[in-house]
């Protein structure tokens, strides 16, 4: 036991070691996020950039060592900016997914938030039940599977409104583009305007987001329904995307990450912001 001790101590201070020298490769860091994503990342009444990314990214950069400088890019070509070299990394409840690995590298995921449908309170929809309270799409169960069949058949014919390039819509295509009218919007302010004024049944959208709108002032007209969904097209949770050849800035920031969670550091930021813990965990 005293041997496996003294191992797992080395262990532990070869990877700071490690952090330590690849920290120093990278003194300044331009990172990118949408601004337009409460309360991930968004503009409050001042014109100031703030929300639960924002903080994270000055904590993560203190540790790294780094000087940052956080700019905001419209989500449509956010990745696109990053490979042509306008910023070396992005933060922006971006979701670590197959395809999209084919295009950048990522950290640890920081985050991870189920997915779940919205509609108003006041439409047919709210009154939806489902037996299964959780989905994983990656390995789907029986009961799973009958959930998912009642997805589908319920939201046959509706119009559901997803934001463009995201998880959403592909989770959307993957498994209503058949069966129902997908409407695809640039930003999310947009898709929220469109279920509030009716001319949406439901939107698709992350746990993370809705949940602290819902219980403001301004989501008392909406309501979560439907089981909450993981994996398949959702991806592995929420991390920092930086180009391919950038291994060593992913590593950079999956040091800094683990450190925030073996500090409770990164629970405390999401309790704060998310309403709930919706950090990853070790």
């Amino acid at each position: 036991m005293k041997n496996l001790k003294i191992a797992l101590l080395a262990l532990a201070i070869a990877a700071a070691l490690v952090f330590q020298v690849v920290a120093g490769e990278w003194k300044k860091i331009r990172i990118a996020t949408e601004g337009a994503y409460p309360p991930w990342n968004y503009m409050d009444d001042s014109g100031n950039l703030v929300g639960f990314e924002i903080d994270l990214a000055k904590e993560l950069c203190k540790r790294m060592s780094a000087d940052c400088e956080v700019v905001t890019q419209k989500w449509r070509s956010i990745v696109k900016g990053l490979n042509s070299g306008k910023y070396d990394a992005i933060m922006a409840a971006m979701s670590i997914t197959a395809d999209r690995r084919k295009l950048v590298s990522f950290s640890r995921n920081y985050a991870g938030t189920p997915n779940v449908f919205v509609v108003r309170k006041d439409h047919p929809l709210a009154e939806l039940r489902f037996d299964v309270k959780q989905l994983n799409l990656t390995d789907i169960d029986p009961a799973e599977q009958s959930a998912l069949d009642v997805v589908i058949k319920k939201f046959g014919g509706k119009i559901i409104g997803v934001q463009v390039a995201t998880t959403h819509a592909k989770f959307a295509d993957q498994f209503l583009g058949d069966q129902a009218d997908i409407r695809i919007y640039d930003f999310q302010h947009t898709i929220d305007l469109e279920l509030y004024q009716g001319r949406l049944d439901a939107v698709i959208g992350d746990f993370a987001y809705w949940w602290p709108l819902i219980n403001s002032e301004q989501g008392k007209h909406y309501q979560i329904i439907g089981p909450r969904m993981t994996g398949g097209p959702f991806g592995g949770g929420v991390g920092v995307a930086v180009r391919q050849k950038d291994a060593n800035l992913a590593a950079m920031f999956s040091g800094a990450i683990n450190d925030m969670i073996n500090d409770g550091t990164l629970k405390a930021l999401a309790v704060n912001w998310f309403g709930y813990d919706a950090s990853a965990q070790k």
